[in-house]
């Protein structure tokens, strides 16, 4: 089988590319005569591939053939006693996924990108001893402040909890490993169960200056309607960055309009924003990229200059400064909310790091012809 792709619009960057496929398991790709990492994806009945830079107005030829795929891989290895998924790229460790009974909310801590260096805050160890500001910015998580009238955001006193019950799945592979989790968003007791969350996260096999998630929330009103109250305190995608790139300090952040820190971004709308700056010796960054299909896309960004991220689309009141318009949302009782955002964590500032083109990478891939 032969499939041609044409890249008219834009240069692609070499990244996670998805062909429809419900074909053999073992499936290499072939491209212009050189193997590329190649993956099936049986629940999605696609064969994604690492797919090499592409020049604009360019194309290449994949082969796919019957074999088992060479090359590095993408390994989680769970270590239930201490609650910990941690996540390999090859031989480079990348990240962890905690979601032990300790945790209030299961996140991501750290993201490592060049030099070994995290784009992430170390989560705060228990007592605070540095006195941080904001404790639940854990890393990378998933919270909302006002659901039925449960703040699933803080670690204050009376607050909510999110908490895992099992892995529906865990996958390693040579393009991508996934993590779907399912937890239950409980209130302070955790005995009233409110929701159930589904988080699916895909990691893909891309070198340190350039690591790819794609993030997926599916929050299912399985007790009843959900009532989502308007509140800046929220973000169903939340970053917090390492603190040397914070705006306030030697970092800074742009959205995709070109707002540049918290006075052109906090409460505006844009399709991404992306935070970098320098840990230690080297600028790195990280972008969070909003998806068409996502709820009022393009959403509205609670960012910070003290290193907060959060793509937020319901505190319109506090965004807009006007207590007549509300971002309250009511989910249906027994529907579901899925959101997508893709985790772009680069070597370099914005610009450096191609962020604008990755977006559209991201949204608008080049097209496959069938030979």
């Amino acid at each position: 089988m032969k499939i041609r792709i044409e890249n008219k619009k834009r240069k692609w960057l070499a990244g996670p590319y998805f062909i429809d496929f419900d074909g053999d398991l073992n499936t290499k790709c072939i491209c212009n005569g050189k193997e590329i990492p190649s993956q099936v994806d049986h629940q999605q009945k696609k064969l994604v591939v690492i797919l090499p830079d592409i020049e604009q107005d360019g194309d290449v030829e994949l082969e796919l053939k019957q074999g088992n795929v060479s090359g590095s891989e993408v390994k989680l290895t769970n270590n239930t006693d201490k609650g910990v998924l941690d996540i390999t790229i090859g031989e480079e460790y990348f990240s962890s996924y905690h979601y032990g009974s300790n945790v209030v909310r299961p996140f991501l801590n750290p993201l490592i990108t060049v030099k070994e260096k995290s784009v992430l805050r170390p989560s705060v160890p228990e007592g605070n001893p540095e006195k941080l500001d904001h404790i639940h910015h854990r890393g990378l998580w998933v919270a909302h402040g006002d659901i039925n009238g449960v703040d699933n955001w803080s670690e204050e006193q009376g607050h909510g909890w999110t908490v895992h019950k099992e892995f529906i799945e865990i996958v390693g592979g040579p393009v991508f490993g996934r993590i779907h989790a399912k937890s239950f968003w409980m209130d302070n007791s955790k005995t009233k169960k409110i929701c159930e969350e589904q988080r699916i996260i895909t990691i893909y096999n891309m070198p340190a200056s350039s690591r790819i998630i794609d993030h997926t929330t599916i929050l299912k009103a399985t007790e009843g309607e959900l009532i989502f109250r308007d509140t800046k305190e929220s973000g169903l995608l939340s970053v917090r960055v390492m603190p040397s790139m914070q705006a306030d300090k030697q970092g800074s952040f742009e959205n995709s309009y070109g707002g540049i820190n918290e006075d052109e971004c906090w409460g505006k709308r844009a399709n991404w924003c992306d935070y970098y700056g320098p840990v230690d010796d080297v600028v790195v960054g990280i972008s969070v990229f909003d998806q068409l299909k996502n709820l009022r896309y393009p959403t509205w960004w609670h960012i910070r200059n003290y290193g907060l991220m959060t793509a937020n689309f319901f505190g319109l009141s506090d965004f807009t400064e006007d207590k007549r318009i509300s971002g309250t949302y009511i989910l249906p009782a027994y529907q579901d909310m899925q959101l997508t955002y893709r985790i772009y964590v680069h070597a370099g500032d914005t610009k450096t790091g191609n962020v604008a083109t990755r977006y559209l990478n991201f949204l608008y891939p080049p097209a496959a012809v069938q030979r």
